[in-house]
């Protein structure tokens, strides 16, 4: 089974730093456009509505062309995204803060997807208790949202990452890793979640659905792009919820259509299907309104930033977890103020939730 990371690398944040300001696309009215998207159970939609027709669709509708580009390397589509090369991309919170907007790319979340609930999980060998991390090697992809996972696990039971010793290892490599005598603990994410607890010896004991919304899957687009093409925003808002809806549809074309996606993404109906439950879909653009204009986003953000600020992922010499402002759908800013570089926005949602699309 092939994987696919959600990973944050130092070296992706570096490329991204050095890209800087002068890479940014040049935001100008314009009619066509590029969307990257890599494997994941919440971004699978991106890619099927443009196999079946959905996403020139939405583009016609507005007199535009749109272009989607599969990537099976998630960092190279973000890098790709920061320099400029692409107008949109699918990315998590985190990740988003910590590569477009720490690279000086201002950055607008179109569409708040879904969020992990159970994707992601803490696992141990012939151990049952979140306790038993204490004084282990874990093997995780460091710095990714696995590692953001890890420290909230063990924030829960009142331990720190100086309880453990975090091993960095390839989500490629996790499972191989696993069945070897010296791996105890790992951190990973879905479908390498659900093949390791195949084994005997595997135990969960700690995965997102405890941190509810805090691990979020998102398209993105630039805010300048955006701003100056509000028609791009709106298509995008119309290819995802049409397709998202086939996620839910008890249907033959509801079926068809996550056979297919579990296919693309190496797995089959079931295992598809097992993803999907353990992931919150906003397949109902209302629901994923009222989440991202929930007091919650911003506690959210607030613990990433500060995670991210911690491990030195906001930029060089970075004074604090204030370096950038984050702005929510409420005008509302986390952070600087003069340096605004990711937003949260209700608008495209709402537009599809209200029927104006």
């Amino acid at each position: 089974m092939q994987t696919f990371s959600k990973i944050l690398s130092i070296t992706a944040l570096s490329a991204s730093l050095a890209l800087g300001f002068s890479s940014i696309a040049t935001a100008e009215q314009k009619s066509e456009f590029k969307v990257a998207w890599s494997i994941y159970v919440g971004w699978m939609p991106w890619g099927y509505a443009a196999d079946h027709g959905i996403v020139k669709k939405w583009a016609d509708k507005y007199g535009i062309k749109i272009d989607v580009t599969q990537f099976n390397d998630y960092v190279e589509s973000m890098n790709q995204y920061t320099a400029g090369a692409f107008d949109a991309v699918t990315l998590t919170n985190m990740d988003g803060l910590s590569i477009p907007a720490a690279g000086g790319v201002d950055t607008t979340a179109v569409i708040v997807g879904d969020f992990s609930n159970g994707n992601d999980a803490v696992i141990l060998k012939d151990k049952t208790a979140l306790a038993d991390l204490k004084g282990q090697n874990v093997n995780l992809v460091e710095f990714s949202v696995s590692h953001y996972l890890l420290a909230r696990a063990l924030e829960s039971i009142k331990l720190t990452e100086r309880d453990v010793k975090v091993v960095n290892t390839s989500d490629a490599d996790m499972v191989a890793a696993y069945k070897t005598p010296d791996v105890t603990a790992v951190v990973t994410w879905n479908p390498l979640v659900s093949t390791i607890l195949e084994d005997p010896t595997a135990k969960k004991v700690f995965d997102s659905s405890q941190v509810p919304g805090e691990i979020i899957d998102l398209m993105v687009a630039n805010s300048g792009v955006l701003k100056d093409n509000p028609n791009f925003g709106k298509a995008l808002a119309g290819i995802w919820y049409e397709t998202a809806a086939l996620l839910r549809a008890e249907t033959a074309e509801g079926k068809a259509a996550r056979e297919a996606m579990g296919s693309a993404s190496g797995t089959d109906l079931a295992g598809f299907d097992a993803q999907l439950a353990a992931t919150k879909l906003f397949d109902k653009p209302a629901d994923a309104v009222a989440f991202t204009a929930s007091p919650s986003l911003p506690k959210t953000m607030d613990l990433v930033r500060n995670f991210l600020f911690e491990k030195g992922l906001l930029g060089n010499g970075a004074p604090s977890a204030d370096v950038i402002g984050i702005e929510m759908p409420d005008g509302k800013v986390l952070g600087d103020t003069g340096n605004v570089k990711l937003r949260f926005t209700e608008t495209y949602m709402k537009a599809a939730a209200d029927g104006s699309l």
